[in-house]
């Protein structure tokens, strides 16, 4: 399986690690440390080594209750950023916007895939990312970041979101965007109360239709309700929804912990290839 890019292809025959990369000054995990484009460039730098092969530079903070952001304010952030690191690293760029100015400004310095939450529902952004030639990233949100997290409310968590999930698929094939440019992600944390998350992560393999899956649960507030631990120590959770996740066929893996990830997925590859081949 491969991800069709502006001017190549990834291969996703192995699992491969996203990278997350905030240079926002409130991201819920990391927020402040990475926002001169100096710090920034080291850290993917430093990602990149440890097994990223994806960086997914973020510029609006989408955590439960974050306010919105200018398009202008988040463009100067990320823009400097990811022509940064495309002068200076050979590393598939990602952009994580729901905005589609900022879409065609990243894309236009370098990202080549567009990973956002709101799975391209704003007015433009469907021109924005065929015009582009990126990949898509098409997630699943329940409401807006600042309210989601409320009261969210599904009679079928997995039936909701599969459905949800193909038709912005069709949404996107309609627009001139083939499949062979999309991946999809489930969107957990986003909308969705613990017992949601938990039945889409049980069930990976049922949400792909096809196209590759992307899951994100790196420091999630999942693993506070389930475990009772502080953002700072989620990260043994996190390595067992990764490995699970990548049994089920997950391709991507979206996190802060490259290395730790990176290996933890590895093996998990390996099992699933083993079995396979029995």
């Amino acid at each position: 399986m491969v991800l069709q890019l502006p001017r190549r292809t990834l291969s996703l025959d192995a699992p491969v690690v996203m990278g997350i990369l905030n240079v926002t000054p409130d991201s819920f995990s990391d927020g402040g440390r990475h926002r001169t484009v100096g710090a920034a460039l080291q850290r993917a730098r430093e990602m990149i080594g440890e097994g990223a092969g994806i960086i997914d530079v973020g510029g609006e903070s989408t955590r439960p209750g974050s306010a919105a952001v200018g398009e202008s304010e988040e463009i100067d952030r990320v823009v400097p950023v990811v022509e940064a690191i495309r002068r200076e690293l050979d590393v598939v760029i990602s952009i994580d916007t729901m905005k589609p100015a900022v879409m065609r400004a990243a894309c236009a310095a370098g990202a080549e895939l567009i990973n956002d939450v709101y799975a391209l529902q704003a007015p433009g952004a469907l021109d924005v990312a065929r015009e582009a030639g990126a990949a898509v990233c098409l997630m699943h949100m329940q409401g807006q970041p600042k309210t989601m997290q409320q009261a969210p409310h599904y009679d079928d968590v997995l039936a909701e979101v599969r459905d949800f999930l193909a038709e912005r698929v069709a949404a996107c094939e309609q627009a001139g965007i083939p499949r062979s440019r999309l991946c999809v992600d489930p969107g957990i944390g986003f909308g969705k109360r613990l017992e949601h998350n938990l039945a889409l992560l049980a069930r990976v393999d049922a949400l792909a239709a096809g196209l590759p899956v992307l899951i994100g649960v790196s420091r999630k507030t999942m693993f506070g309700e389930l475990l009772g631990r502080p953002v700072g120590e989620r990260l043994p959770g996190a390595l067992a929804v990764a490995a699970i996740a990548v049994w089920q066929g997950a391709a991507i893996v979206r996190v802060h912990d490259v290395r730790a990830t990176a290996d933890a997925i590895r093996v998990a590859q390996a099992l699933r290839e083993f079995r396979k081949a029995k």
